[in-house]
């Protein structure tokens, strides 16, 4: 077991989500221990999904000195994944195996490539191992 953890984005939302902050304040403990221990990753398309969502959907816009500031502070020590054609071809694989989406594909794809033992995200199925990848939803 390799102990780290793969953080989907929205983890990093919800760290950002006022109107829910039970989940805002779990969100903000997980990210904030993926970045101290050094065990969390994300990949390209994490940051890129992100940025899209806090340029465009939150309450209160993210600025670009803002968002420079979270890119050094807290994705730049997470991105270990980047954009690959072996990532590309995993994803089709684990999307014809499992019938996911692209992305959620790209996702478990990336969070395997990481060596993770866990994925936290909302979007999956709590509790599902997935080619020894444990889904934990951190807020149930």
């Amino acid at each position: 077991m390799s102990g780290k953890f793969f953080l989907d984005t929205n983890i990093f939302v919800y760290a950002f989500d006022a109107a829910a902050p039970a989940k805002a304040k779990k969100a903000a403990r997980l990210v904030r221990n993926a970045v101290d221990t050094g065990t969390g990753i994300v990949s390209y398309q994490v940051v890129q999904e992100f940025f899209n969502v806090a340029f465009r959907r939150f309450a209160q816009p993210m600025t670009g000195p803002e968002a420079e500031q979270y890119l050094i502070t807290v994705f730049r020590p997470l991105l270990a994944i980047q954009s690959s054609p072996a990532l590309y071809v995993e994803s089709l694989r684990i999307a014809g195996k499992y019938r996911w989406t692209w992305y959620d594909s790209i996702v478990v794809a990336s969070a395997l490539e990481g060596h993770c033992d866990t994925l936290y995200s909302e979007d999956f199925q709590h509790g599902r191992e997935i080619e020894g990848l444990r889904i934990e939803n951190p807020f149930l």
